[in-house]
This record gives C-alpha cells, sequence and structure tokens, in this order.
C-alpha cells in the first residue's frame, strides 16, 4: 500500500463514519457502522465534565432511536479540516466538524473536533477509537492547544 491510498481509504471511512448519521425520508440504520469497527472498538463523548464512554453497539442503538424517533431532522454532520498520520498499519485522524439539524423544534448548529484511531487489519482499514469534544462558550476551535 502507498501513503496515498492509504490516505484515500481513510478518508472514504471516515466519510462514511460522518454521513451515517443524516437523517433523511428513509428509516436509518446504523448497522452498517459495525463494519467501520474494531471489536471492542471505544467511542467517547467528552463535551465538557460529563463524559461518556461506548462500546460500538451501545453507540449505535440510542442514536438510531434518536434518528428514528422524530426528534431529530434534518440532521448532517461532516468533516470540515483533518490531519491523519500514518505509521505502519496505526494512523491517527484529528479533524474539525460541523452538525447541524432540529431537534425537538428546535433548530441548531454546531462545531468541534474528533479525533479518530485507525488499524488495519486483513479486512482494511477500521476504526479502533472515536474521541469528540463540541465547541462550547469557553472551548472554541480557534483556541487550539498545541505542544511547545
Amino acid at each position: 500500500m502507498t501513503v496515498n491510498s492509504d490516505k484515500r481509504q481513510l478518508y472514504e471511512l471516515t466519510a462514511r463514519f460522518f454521513a451515517a448519521f443524516a437523517t433523511g425520508d428513509d428509516p436509518i440504520s446504523l448497522t452498517p457502522l459495525r463494519e467501520l469497527f474494531v471489536d471492542l472498538a471505544i467511542i467517547t463523548r467528552t463535551c465538557g465534565a460529563d463524559f461518556a464512554t461506548y462500546d460500538v453497539d451501545a453507540f449505535i442503538e440510542p442514536r438510531e432511536q434518536l434518528l428514528n424517533s422524530g426528534d431529530l431532522v434534518d440532521f448532517s454532520e461532516y468533516e470540515i479540516a483533518e490531519t491523519t498520520q500514518i505509521f505502519g498499519d496505526i494512523a491517527q485522524r484529528w479533524c474539525s466538524y460541523h452538525k447541524q439539524g432540529c431537534l425537538r423544534g428546535e433548530n441548531f448548529a454546531a462545531q468541534g473536533m474528533k479525533t479518530i484511531q485507525f488499524i488495519r487489519t486483513k479486512e482494511g482499514w477500521r476504526i479502533s477509537a472515536v474521541a469528540w469534544d463540541d465547541e462550547r462558550d469557553d472551548l472554541k476551535i480557534h483556541n487550539l492547544e498545541s505542544s511547545p
């Protein structure tokens, strides 16, 4: 594999991850997300002091319910910018994203950062971990901290 081929595969995997949550006229099944992850992958939502960590099934179930309940409509999220590093059979993607929709009659838009870790398996690249945090009053993307 070449670095360009790997980066393209990681881009496509990430795009499939983000696109899975888009609402439309048809019911949403997040079951295909399972094939994007390795067994025992970890998914963490931080978003302040209250955080939650999920396995893949615990992550999928409540989101699939919400996306099909009618409480969340016109929802989409997408990657804005990314930096990806690959070393052998591991990769790290640091990306900003935007999300928008209408939750229980209230329109919203937000953005945040995700970190996604990948490993190369016999079946190709898969996600081994995802963590994210959304912007809030005291945390803005333009104020990213960097190492000295």
